[in-house]
C-alpha cells in the first residue's frame, strides 16, 4: 500500500535540488536553484565547458522559477561573477565560472562550516554608530591572538577626534570685524533688493564660501566700491545694455501676447520674463531678425515701386517711454489738481485753517468728462462721497447739481 507520500510524488514529477547551505552565498534560494540547474544542464550538454543556451520558459518549466524570479537569480549571479550571460534571439546563453564560485565556497565554509575555528563574542559600546572590539573584553590571550589574526573580523581602531575652537569665527579677507559687517550689511541690501526669498540664507552661504578659500566676486566688488553684481551682468545680443532689451524687440514680444487676449500688464510681464530668459531670449531674438530682414526686403521692395513710407510693423515705431512722471503729468490734466492730492501743504493747511484760501470746486463739465472715461469714474464717485459741500450727486450716469439756484 503506498503512502500519501509516494501518491503525492507522483503527482507532482520530479523534484529540483536545493542546498539550504548553497542559497547562503549564492544570494537566496532561487539563486542556488537556478545554479545548480546550470550546472547540470551544462553537465549534460556542453561537456562543462562551453557555453549553455536555454529558453527561459524551459527554464521555469524545470525549475518552477518564473522570470521576475529567473531575472533576480541572474542579477544575483553576476554580481558575485559566477555567471556570464549574453542574448541570442529569444533564448539566453551562460558561461560559468566555477573557479570563482570555488573560491567564495571555500572562503565561506572556512568561516561558517569549520569546526576547528573559534569565533569569540566582542562586545561593543553602548554607542550604535562605533562598533569598536574593546581588547580587554577578550576573555583570554588564545581569543585575542584569533581576533587579531581573523581576515573576516579585524579589530576596528578608534577614530581620532578633531579639536574645535570653541569660539568660532569667520576668517576671510576682511581686515576688521567693522568690515566685515559692513559687507554682511551690504550683501543683506543686495538680496533684498534682488527679491531672494531668504537673505540670511544667501548671505551665509556667501560669506563661508569666503572662508573656504573659494574666490567671490561681491568681494571684490565691495572692496572696489562698485555696486554688488554689477560686474557680473552680461549684456545679452538682444540687449542695448545689460538687462534692457531693444525697444523694438520688447514691444514685439508685448504686441504677440496682447494679440493672443492679455490684457496690457500681463502681456508686459510674460514678455519681460521671457527676455530674462537668455535660452528662451536668444531663440526668440533669432526669430525677430528673421521678422526684421523679411520686413526690410519688402519695404525696399516697396520703395523701389515707387511707395514714399513703405509699411512697418508699429514695435518700429519710436514710442516715448511710460514713466511715472509722465503718468502723473497726463492724469494732472484730467483730473482737477485738488483732486489729484493726497495730502495738503503745512502752508495750506495753515491758510485753509485761516479761511484765507478757499477750496476750488470743480464744474460740473469737468466731473463729467471725467467721470465718462473708464479711469476716472471711481475717483469722480469717491470725490462727490467725500466732499458733500459741493453739492454734485450722481443719476443715471449723470453728474447733476443738487442745487441749481
Amino acid at each position: 500500500m503506498s503512502s500519501y507520500f509516494d501518491e503525492l510524488s507522483r503527482n507532482l514529477g520530479e523534484t529540483a535540488i536545493y542546498y539550504p547551505k548553497l542559497a547562503k552565498i549564492a544570494g537566496g534560494v532561487t539563486a542556488a536553484i537556478f545554479w545548480i540547474h546550470l550546472c547540470q544542464r551544462q553537465e549534460e550538454t556542453a561537456g562543462g565547458n562551453d557555453w549553455l543556451t536555454l529558453m527561459p520558459k524551459e527554464i521555469e518549466a524545470e525549475t518552477g522559477l518564473c522570470l521576475p524570479e529567473q531575472e533576480l537569480a541572474r542579477q544575483q549571479l553576476r554580481n558575485r561573477g559566477w555567471i556570464r550571460e549574453r542574448s541570442r534571439e529569444a533564448a539566453l546563453e551562460f558561461s560559468l565560472d566555477r573557479d570563482r564560485f570555488q573560491k567564495s565556497w571555500d572562503a565561506f565554509t572556512r568561516l561558517v562550516f569549520s569546526p576547528n575555528q573559534t569565533h569569540p563574542n566582542p562586545t561593543v559600546t553602548s554607542s550604535p554608530s562605533e562598533k569598536i572590539v574593546r581588547p580587554e573584553s577578550l576573555n583570554n590571550s588564545r581569543d585575542r591572538e584569533n581576533i587579531g589574526s581573523d581576515p573576516f573580523f579585524p579589530i576596528q581602531r578608534q577614530q581620532k577626534t578633531t579639536s574645535v575652537t570653541p569660539h568660532y569665527q569667520f576668517q576671510g579677507p576682511w581686515d576688521s570685524p567693522e568690515q566685515f559687517q559692513q559687507f554682511q550689511k551690504a550683501l543683506l541690501d543686495y538680496a533684498a533688493n534682488q527679491g531672494f526669498s531668504n537673505p540670511g540664507g544667501w548671505v551665509f552661504r556667501i560669506i563661508d564660501s569666503i572662508t573656504k578659500g573659494i574666490i567671490s566676486p561681491y568681494w571684490d566688488e565691495f572692496i572696489s566700491g562698485v555696486p554688488l553684481g554689477e560686474t557680473q551682468k552680461v549684456q545679452q545680443e538682444w540687449e542695448v545694455e545689460p538687462g534692457v532689451p531693444y525697444p523694438a524687440f520688447e514691444e514685439e514680444r508685448i504686441q504677440y501676447y496682447i494679440h493672443k487676449g492679455e490684457p496690457l500688464e500681463v502681456a508686459v510681464a510674460k514678455a519681460r520674463s521671457e527676455l530674462r530668459n537668455p535660452t528662451r531670449g536668444k531663440d526668440l531674438w533669432d526669430g525677430f531678425l528673421r521678422k526684421c530682414d523679411r520686413v526690410a526686403d519688402e519695404a525696399l521692395r516697396a520703395k523701389k515701386l515707387g511707395v514714399k513710407s513703405p509699411y512697418l510693423p508699429p514695435s518700429f515705431s519710436e514710442k516715448t517711454p511710460v514713466t511715472k512722471a509722465s503718468v502723473i503729468e497726463k492724469l494732472s490734466a484730467v483730473v482737477p489738481p485738488k483732486a489729484l492730492e493726497s495730502t495738503p501743504s503745512e502752508g495750506e493747511e495753515e491758510n485753509r485753517k485761516n479761511g484765507e484760501i478757499e477750496e476750488a470746486i470743480p464744474s460740473l463739465e469737468v466731473l463729467q468728462k471725467l467721470y465718462n472715461s473708464p479711469l476716472g469714474k471711481r475717483l469722480v464717485e469717491r470725490q462727490i462721497e467725500e466732499h458733500p459741500e459741493w453739492g454734485y450727486s450722481i443719476v443715471r450716469d449723470r453728474v447733476i447739481d443738487l442745487y441749481p439756484f
